[in-house]
């Protein structure tokens, strides 16, 4: 299981007022010395964190010093260009050509991103743009409920990887305690939905709400290869500093600092 730091709530503060401080690129070299080993970003259409020059120096950063890092660009594929200057997803993948871009279903003003894609519905469209971004370079995921019915369908839609949307863990872990048996049991769908989709021929990945209390236990599930974490991780770097915070969350997930 490796970590991707997402940066978006560096930028929501950069954000809050003119200027460029704090620097989403210093926070990302931060990390990645700190042995983190990728970066994610989740560029929204009213940019309201990660703007659209974030990404490309970011994409910039990566290939030039670091391409062993992997870069993840995170988003509704269906937003197109605004006039405020977002350019549209599609043109994010086209353009930085990332190792890994995650399609999440979530509108405009949608606060965080809170379920999976409905592939029952969608996936003739889905199946299209899986296809365009394989024509770009890019592993694609998709952000997806612990539904094995939907993750068969994934598959079919020629996913490379599935991203479980961990909020109902992380919930039940926040309500009853880390050991309680609604945690456990939530545990255990995770874990059956990890296995499905392993077996299917998808990677998993993973994120939402995960953080240093839940994390311990949800590092058990041997199939998931990466988590994304940002919310969680940020909050606990203003008291413990962003290269200890991030050490912390690798020894929370039992990973070793990625060497550079």
């Amino acid at each position: 299981m490796i970590l991707s730091v997402n940066l978006n709530k560096v930028a929501l503060v950069r954000n809050s007022r003119e200027g460029s401080s704090p620097s989403v690129l210093e926070a990302a070299k931060t990390v990645i010395k700190a042995g983190a080993y990728g970066i994610t970003v989740h560029p929204r259409p009213d940019q309201r964190h990660i703007r659209p020059e974030d990404v490309y120096q970011l994409s910039a950063l990566l290939k030039e010093q670091h391409p062993e890092i992997e870069f993840n660009i995170e988003g509704n594929p269906e937003a197109g260009p605004r006039e405020n200057g977002y350019p549209g997803f599609n043109a994010f993948i086209e353009q930085t050509r990332p190792h890994q871009c995650t399609l999440v279903p979530d509108g405009d003003n949608q606060l965080t991103s809170d379920h999976g894609w409905d592939l029952k519905q969608d996936a003739e469209k889905v199946a299209k743009l899986v296809a365009r971004y394989h024509q770009a370079g890019a592993r694609v995921c998709l952000f997806m409920d612990a539904d094995e019915g939907q993750i068969a369908l994934a598959r079919e839609v020629a996913a490379d990887r599935i991203e479980l949307y961990t909020g109902p863990f992380a919930e039940a872990v926040r309500r009853f305690g880390v050991d309680s048996s609604p945690a456990r049991d939530s545990l255990a769908r995770y874990a059956s939905a990890a296995r499905f989709a392993t077996h299917n021929g998808m990677g998993v990945n993973a994120g939402h709400d995960l953080d240093l209390q839940n994390l311990p236990l949800f590092r058990s599930i041997s199939e998931v290869l990466e988590v994304s974490i940002g919310h969680a991780l940020i909050s606990d770097a203003l008291n413990d500093g962003l290269f200890k915070t991030v050490q912390n969350y690798l020894t929370a997930m039992g990973a070793p600092p990625k060497n550079h």
